[in-house]
């Protein structure tokens, strides 16, 4: 039998150390974005469900749309950041602009909305800006080809 110890071998003198590297950052290098997976999507499933719970889909017919479309674009980025989340840091700064109109669209697509409606949309729009800006904030520490630059 042979002696398979490497007592005494030095790991940076390995033949294929910067494969390994390489190999390590791709498989745990991209988790920076997913943290904020779940929120991202269960903000982007409350948007969608929203009209429903506020019930404004009868006086804002038009919002209750654009609420279930924006929302399944939201929880949509949302999956992907779970799915792959090194290739959707292109994308963290279109939640943050999803958000903001999330927060203008209240007054743009809805006609006289009541309090409720305002609040529940500048809430949700508040929370994916916010969620937006956290995954952006991610991204830039990212450097060349997804590597950590900090």
């Amino acid at each position: 039998m042979s002696n398979l110890s490497h007592a005494g071998r030095e790991m940076a003198g390995h033949p294929d150390v910067s494969e390994m590297r390489d190999r390590y950052d791709r498989v745990l290098g991209g988790r920076d974005v997913a943290l904020v997976d779940a929120p991202v999507f269960l903000v982007g499933l409350y948007c969608a469900i929203s009209p429903w719970v506020i019930h404004f889909t009868a006086t804002q017919p038009s919002l209750m749309v654009h609420n279930l479309i924006i929302g399944i674009a939201i929880a949509a980025l949302g999956l992907g950041f779970t799915a792959m989340p090194e290739r959707m840091y292109g994308l963290s700064w279109a939640i943050c602009a999803m958000g903001a109109w999330l927060i203008i669209s209240t007054w743009v697509v809805g006609s006289a909305p009541s309090l409720g409606v305002v609040l529940n949309n500048v809430i949700v729009g508040g929370l994916t800006v916010l969620l937006g800006l956290v995954c952006a904030g991610a991204s830039l520490k990212r450097g060349k080809h997804g590597r950590r630059t900090a």
